[in-house]
């Protein structure tokens, strides 16, 4: 394996790992599918606009950002802090707080 390809597999392995930590924790009671969290779907982000909503590691924009969704992606909400949500999504199952501006509630 050359150096570039050992370090290209380094880093996406850091930053993978990274997405996973919050500053800013919420509980999720897990059965295989975040139960206990109501289902929503990210909407009405303007696709001329950057076109993505930030997944932060805390509630609010002071807080890293460690991952973007989309129009459609599907969420499940599980805690509150002022306008933002924690959310769970994903596969593997990933966490971060979103602003809920952007969430539709009633997607599964």
């Amino acid at each position: 394996m050359s150096i570039k390809c050992l370090a290209l597999l380094l880093s996406l392995f850091a930053s993978a790992s990274t997405a996973q930590q919050l500053d800013v924790e919420f509980k999720v009671f897990e059965d295989g599918q975040a139960a206990g969290c109501a289902g929503s779907i990210v909407a009405g982000l303007d696709p001329k606009g950057d076109g993505f909503l930030a997944v932060r590691s805390g509630p609010g924009t002071d807080f890293t950002r460690i991952d973007e969704l989309h129009n459609g992606d599907l969420v499940r909400t599980c805690a509150r802090s002022g306008p933002w949500i924690g959310i769970t999504y994903g596969k593997p199952r990933r966490r971060g707080w979103v602003h809920g501006r952007w969430l539709v509630d009633g997607a599964g």
